[in-house]
């Protein structure tokens, strides 16, 4: 059975665009009173959280998990696009950050950078905002399977790293003076941004390229626990654990009538269902006098 999340991931992503908006805002007026390039550079970054929320949004509103004619399989691969597409915004934040910090080193006659006590308090408002933020996003996350969900708490996460690090440079020029924080600041912030939107794809483009989702192995031992499943090969899985998989496999029944081969094949798929579902399987069923080995495609070499 397929389970569709997608209200509570879409009223998740509403939440969180409010809040989103809300802490750009913030960080940009605060930015312009004290004349900061890293805390402007900071709501440049935030400005990404909310097109996040936006483009999670519409890849939840086509990520249907229930096939329709056009697309027999499902929807839930624009998802997965939605995240990749965060993690393109996470790339684009990187590179704001480091241009800020760039222009910075290039232009040491700018004003320097000013900041008060109760500005300083209003960037705690939005760091705690951030940590709600992306602690909800994630908890959400892994409950429904959101990719998206998942992917846009990471993002916000590494708001959270911005926000601190510009927020400790701003308190080393509040108590010391030391403009150069600023700078020096932006650029492990930089590396922090470009690691979150490098785990995105790491965890994603598996499914987008079909990448096996359940080692054949597994999958072989359950079918062997059936009585009347002599052998299977040829077994192929993709998806998500626990979201949706797809199986198929070749299984040699000990049956010479199509009901109680039929019969053996609903044994195998209910077992997998109940280990890996939810699952669509497909099985190609072999007579017992059948003859094969191997359990999986070949490897090329």
């Amino acid at each position: 059975m397929v389970i569709d999340n997608r209200s509570e991931v879409r009223r998740v992503l509403l939440i969180t665009l409010l809040l989103n908006l809300f802490v750009m805002g913030l960080k940009a007026f605060v930015g312009w009173l004290t004349g900061s390039l890293s805390l402007v550079a900071d709501a440049l970054h935030s400005v990404t959280d909310g097109a996040n929320n936006v483009l999670g949004l519409v890849a939840s509103r086509f990520s249907s998990p229930h096939p329709d004619r056009d697309h027999p399989y499902g929807h839930q691969k624009f998802e997965a696009i939605g995240a990749l597409g965060i993690a393109a915004f996470l790339g684009i934040a990187c590179f704001q950050i480091l241009q800020g910090a760039i222009e910075r080193i290039l232009s040491p006659n700018r004003e320097p950078v000013t900041i008060s006590a109760s500005e300083l308090w209003l960037l705690l408002i939005v760091l705690g905002v951030n940590i709600f933020v992306a602690f909800y996003e994630r908890h959400v996350g892994y409950r429904v399977g959101s990719p998206i969900l998942i992917a846009d708490a990471r993002h916000t996460m590494s708001d959270i790293w911005v926000t601190i690090a510009v927020l400790g440079g701003l308190i080393g020029i509040w108590i010391w003076n030391f403009q150069w924080l600023d700078v020096v600041l932006a650029f492990p912030v930089a590396l922090m941004v470009f690691w979150s939107g490098w785990t995105v794809i790491r965890e994603n483009l598996p499914w987008l390229v079909d990448e096996m989702a359940i080692a054949p192995e597994a999958i072989h031992a359950v079918a062997l626990q059936v009585e009347g499943v002599i052998n299977c090969h040829a077994i192929a899985s993709r998806g998500v654990v626990g979201r949706q998989i797809f199986i198929e496999m070749h299984l040699v029944v000990n049956a010479t009538d199509v009901e109680t081969a039929h019969r053996i094949t609903e044994e195998v798929e209910a077992r997998l269902e109940e280990r890996f579902g939810p699952a669509r399987i497909l099985i190609h069923v072999e007579p017992p006098s059948y003859q094969e080995n191997h359990i999986s495609y070949e490897s090329e070499t």
